[in-house]
This record gives C-alpha cells, structure tokens and sequence, in this order.
C-alpha cells in the first residue's frame, strides 16, 4: 500500500459530538453469515438510529451480518482510517465526505462500486439510479466511476424569527433581495437582519451556482475571483459592513445568538433545525427554503457518504447488499424522519408518511422543498488544501473586513496551484 496521507475534516457533516463511545455491534455474527463492519462517526440519536437501521438490515436477509463500529465523532473515524490504512486494518465500509473520496482512492483506500451497483443480479435498476436525487448520486462518482452512496445528507436553509419579521412588516424572504430589505429595516430597528456561521462560504457557493459560477467548474476551473462571485460575495460583505449582518466568529455556529431573538434570519445547516428548536424560547421560529438569487436558486448538500474500503477482504458483496439498503424507499425514509436528514430518493420524500411527518413536524419540510435545488461543490483531489484557502479567504472578509475583491484573486491562483499540483 502506498504511504497514506492525513487528510483534514472541514467539510464532514456537522454536529459530530467530541466524545469517543465504544463500539456497538447491534446484532452479532453468526456462524452462517459474514461478519461486515462498518465504521462511522455517529452519536447521540444519531447512532441510535443507525443502529435501528442496521438491525432492520441484519433481520431483513440471511447471508450477511451488519456490525457497526462507532469510531466516536468524524474526526476521529478520519484519524482511525488513516492508522488502519497503514497497519493494514480498514474496516469494510466506512462513512466518508464525498470530497474525501479523490484522495482516498489516490492513495488506494476505497474501491469502486460498479462491478455490483451497475452490473450482476444485484445491481441497482436505472429506474431506482434515477430515483435518487441528483444532487446526491452526481457526487458519488469520480474519474467515471462510483466510489459512495449518499447517507446523511443536510442543506442550507433559513431560521426565522416569524415575530420580528411581523414586527418589521415583512412575510418569509423568497430572494436574496428581500434579505438586503429585511436587512436595512432591521438596523433601523435597532436589531440585525441577517445571521450566519463563522463562515458564509455555502451561501456564497449557492449565490454563485445560482448566478452560474461554483466556486470550482466540473472541469476544475477555478472561478473564485469571477466577477459573479465577487458580485455575490460583495452582497454579503456589504450587510456585514453596514451592520446589518454578522457572523458566529469563534462560536462558529450562531444558533445561540439567533435564539436572543434580535435577528430576523439566520442561515443554518438543516441538522440543525432540532438544536435550533429546542434553543429557541423567545419569539415563533419558523424555516425556509434558501432564498434565490439573480431569479434562481441552488443550495449546498453537506453531509457524509458511505464507501467501500479497499481491505483485500472477500466482504465486498455483503458492503453492496447494505449499501442497496440503505438506498431503499422505506430505509433512507425511516433514518429522515429518525434523524431530520434528508431523503435520498424522489419516492421516498413524496411518500404518504413521509408528507405526514412533515406535517407533524413543519419547521423540516424547508429542507425536503429543497431538495431539487440543491447541489454538492466539486470534488477533487486536494480538496482539502483548496477548502482551506478558500475558509481563509472567507475569514479575512469577516475577521479582518478586508474586501472579497482584494482577498479573492490571491486564493484563486493559490487554488489553482492546488489543483494543478495534485492532478
């Protein structure tokens, strides 16, 4: 195996625990089966969720035996792939951000899909393929071949504080246009328009991909310093000049400050509508899709996959069962509404019990409405390196009020040079 490479975690999903728990096998192996190990980083409900999910699995056939092993949080799981890698120990299947899927299969860590999912007698059907959302499935492809499923999938969305917005004459923003008047009547008020995390790099890759600019194009053109993104990055950076929008700083994210109730929107990571929730005490929170913009709209995926690790183990046919599982209508439905991620396929969101949990439960169906906006950021080996450039560049508009347009063009050639170097 070649020398393994520690890749960094800034784009894992969101709300990992820091706190290592000890491994769980919910159903053990029997003698008749083959024992398949998955390693993921959940906690809290989470895992007990996908304990439910692998327990389903286990009782739903008779050849392979699910043992999930929790590796603690994401950072960890990471850590723990790359110290198993080298001494020859991966697990079968593991979770995985699909910008982390270049790099591992660079240094031959995963293994491609395509030999079970697209052919044999247990392939996925091209009606079942289409099923999924698009944003999801496109990612899990690299260099022509499928190395994930999409599992625990969020989006960007907006936290209301329907009260205020009462107070200052507004109705839920539908565009970023409205945001900038909700904004100056905020501030006018006294309080703040708009609220976002230590960093707004997903709404500005949403306003950019809305404005048809991602940051990094298909082909791993490098449109940071594009004049549409430094357009978008100017509407933010503006509200953040005026006082009319602030971030999270070192608090990173800004759910507390939002539920003090002087902010009229406040951007978050869906999987974190149940924080929110239960934070908020002071005013009628409500959600809403990601607002368009230019007369569009696209919001970012964010979330973890599942991959086959290359281990030299004969199990690769028990991880593609799971995988097709957990693909299922009735699966990814019952981890949505067990965890308020997002279904994977079209089916499973229109389903009568899903449209009945979102009824019950309405501050989430802002995030299933926008599923078919959404869309996942380029994937590419380095994407590490780039990621960091590019949440420096994003810390010096918010930290050091420096303008996107004298930060930008800089990162964009550092990005290049990423790119070009580990191609």
């Amino acid at each position: 195996m070649k020398k393994v490479k520690i890749f960094g975690m800034a784009t894992l999903a969101l709300f990992g625990s820091t706190t290592a728990i000890s491994a769980v096998a919910p159903v053990a192996a029997s003698a008749a089966r083959t024992k398949v190990v998955l390693w993921d980083g959940m906690t809290g409900p989470y895992a007990k969720a996908l304990d439910k999910i692998v327990k389903g699995y286990n009782r739903s056939q008779s050849k392979y035996t699910v043992v999930r092993q929790s590796q603690g949080n994401y950072a960890a799981l990471n850590q723990k792939i790359m110290a198993a890698a080298k001494s020859r120990t991966l697990p079968d299947m593991a979770q995985a951000t699909y910008t982390q899927v270049p790099d591992y299969q660079k240094e031959n860590l995963v293994s491609p899909l395509d030999s079970y999912m697209l052919k044999g007698s247990d392939k996925i059907s091209k009606a079942q393929l289409k099923n999924i959302y698009p944003g999801f499935i496109s990612s899990s492809k690299w260099q022509g071949k499928y190395y994930s499923i999409p599992f625990s999938k969020s989006v960007r969305v907006m936290l209301v504080n329907q009260d205020l917005l009462k107070q200052l004459g507004f109705s839920t923003p539908q565009s970023w246009n409205d945001l900038e008047k909700i904004a100056k009547a905020a501030k006018a008020k006294g309080d703040a328009g708009i609220g976002f995390d230590a960093s707004f790099d997903m709404e500005l890759e949403g306003m950019s991909t809305a404005a048809g600019n991602k940051f990094v194009s298909k082909n791993l053109k490098v449109n940071f310093a594009k004049p549409k993104v430094l357009k978008a990055a100017n509407t933010i950076y503006d509200m953040l000049q005026n006082g009319e929008a602030w971030t999270a700083g070192a608090d990173v994210y800004g759910t507390n400050r939002f539920a003090e109730g002087k902010t009229a929107v406040y951007f978050s990571s869906s999987a974190g509508v149940t924080i929110s929730a239960s934070t908020v005490k002071k005013f009628k929170l409500g959600t809403a899709v990601f607002p368009s913009y230019q007369g569009k709209r696209a919001t970012e995926f964010a979330g973890n996959d599942i991959v086959m690790m290359n281990n030299g183990k004969k199990h690769q046919a028990g991880v593609w069962s799971f995988m097709k599982y957990l693909l299922k209508n009735k699966t990814t439905e019952q981890w949505a509404e067990s965890t308020g991620y997002l279904p994977l396929t079209k089916k499973a969101r229109n389903s009568a019990s899903y449209k009945s949990y979102l009824k019950k439960n309405p501050l989430f169906k802002a995030a299933a409405d926008s599923l078919p906006y959404g869309f996942q950021a380029t994937a590419f080996s380095g994407y590490n390196d780039y990621r960091n450039k590019m949440l420096t560049a994003i810390d010096a508009v918010t930290a050091k009020k420096e303008s996107p347009s004298k930060v930008f063009p800089a990162t964009a050639k550092e990005m290049k040079t990423i790119i070009s170097d580990n191609k």
